[in-house]
């Protein structure tokens, strides 16, 4: 596998994600209902679907414009609060690269740090709340890491999903202050987070989609 990633990489490795994010519909959804309302696993296989049919119908090869088309086709589903948070990730990412880069190990954690500073502006959310940042945050500190120390992509990547993993598994015993389940104050420890989860499915899915190429 070459260590620099264009167009047909990212997309392998989105592809990837959002089949693995759609395969645990009833996971996340058995998740959510410990906390919420039950429907997360709905929410995000209708984003996993918008990522996919945008994927589908682009003609541009050219990944800052798909990333920024995946995002708005994320915003405008009806997904609830999931929408916006996937949709500024995806539109921050976009954001952060030129016109139709060869992304090396660097630049694409500049790219993934881009869409999590985005999605950031639209929650309140710090590590320790119970939500997808407390995934985001370690994910994205793993992947710069191993960026700048000049590990591999393959390495990287793995380092990443990895963290995700950890910091989701994590939320379990957290109290959440964000959300629905903040409303359950603490009957909301002991459940694994399903945002946190959703999040970090993300991440193995770009690590497994990259491995398969």
């Amino acid at each position: 596998m070459a260590d620099n990633i264009g167009y047909d990489g990212i997309v392998r490795m989105l592809e990837t994600a959002a089949d693995k994010i759609k395969a645990n519909r009833d996971y996340l959804s058995k998740l959510d209902s410990a906390t919420g309302d039950g429907d997360h696993g709905t929410a995000v296989f209708k984003v996993a679907e918008a990522v996919l049919a945008t994927i589908a119908a682009d003609n541009s090869r050219n990944l800052k414009q798909l990333l920024k088309d995946i995002g708005w086709a994320v915003m405008s589903t009806d997904a609830g609060s999931t929408s916006p948070l996937f949709g500024s990730l995806f539109i921050g990412m976009s954001e952060a690269i030129t016109d139709n880069p060869s992304l090396d190990c660097k630049r694409f954690a500049a790219m993934m740090e881009g869409g999590v500073a985005k999605l950031r502006r639209n929650t309140k959310a710090e590590v320790g709340g119970k939500t997808m940042i407390d995934t985001l945050v370690p994910a994205i500190t793993a992947l710069r890491a191993a960026a700048d120390s000049g590990k591999n992509f393959a390495d990287a990547l793995s380092d990443g999903a990895v963290a995700a993993v950890k910091g989701a598994e994590s939320t379990k015993d957290m109290k959440a202050t964000f959300g629905r389940a903040k409303n359950i104050g603490e009957r909301s420890i002991g459940h694994i987070d399903p945002g946190a989860t959703s999040m970090s499915l993300l991440f193995v899915g770009m690590k497994e989609g990259y491995q398969s190429g």
